[in-house]
């Protein structure tokens, strides 16, 4: 029954579109590239992670692995949610891997102490970090229902503007998209900003200065 309430949606849908004019081109004389120097860009997702009140640090490669130690010591996580294929060395001595396979519950997510992810890419413009359900990022849920966010950042994968970006991911238009822009924070409420409603509360960035 449902199905043919959709259908029939769906049909008056198309009628209604039948006699519609073709829509217009969309405008792209807009910049789609930053040119600056990886450095500046590098500043400015710096500058906009802390304005959106999220924590960072630069990290060499060798050091990650206990950057990541200390961080889960200074949060106290004992319970660490991580997509299937993080690498053994990101997950410190004395913590619990909560390895999302099988899939883990929400029940579990939100009983953990945190989850550690990589990313896709990270816009300086917008101080967003960009997940695409790719490698060292598992599905949306895990980084979604925990109450704290550590997320790796390679130099990178940092680009300029979100045009950039965009272009990007079309090349996987079938990747679920996260946007992340700081810690979930909403002000609906007489303007007062509670952190941690739609989200991770505590988002914390290891931004590596070269691959890793």
């Amino acid at each position: 029954m449902a199905e043919s309430a959709k259908n029939e949606i769906l049909a008056r849908i198309r009628a209604a579109l039948a006699t519609a004019p073709e829509a217009s081109p969309v405008p792209r004389a807009y910049r789609q590239r930053d040119g600056r120097e990886r450095d500046a860009l590098v500043a400015e997702l710096i500058d906009r992670l802390h304005d959106y009140k999220a924590s960072v640090e630069r990290v060499a490669p060798a050091a990650l692995p206990s950057a990541i130690a200390a961080v889960c010591a200074r949060y106290g996580v004992r319970r660490l949610v991580v997509p299937t294929d993080t690498p053994a060395e990101w997950v410190p001595a004395g913590v619990e891997a909560l390895r999302d396979d099988p899939p883990l519950t929400n029940e579990t997510l939100d009983g953990s102490d945190g989850v550690l992810t990589g990313c896709a890419y990270a816009v300086a413009q917008t101080g967003t970090i960009v997940l695409d359900g790719g490698a060292r990022q598992g599905r949306r849920a895990l980084t979604l229902v925990p109450d704290r966010h550590l997320c790796v950042v390679r130099v990178e994968q940092v680009v300029g503007i979100v045009p950039e970006v965009i272009a990007r991911l079309a090349s996987q238009p079938a990747r679920p998209i996260t946007l992340i822009s700081g810690p979930s924070a909403t002000s609906d409420i007489e303007l007062a900003r509670v952190e941690g409603v739609h989200g991770p509360r505590t988002l914390h960035v290891l931004l590596v200065d070269g691959a890793g």
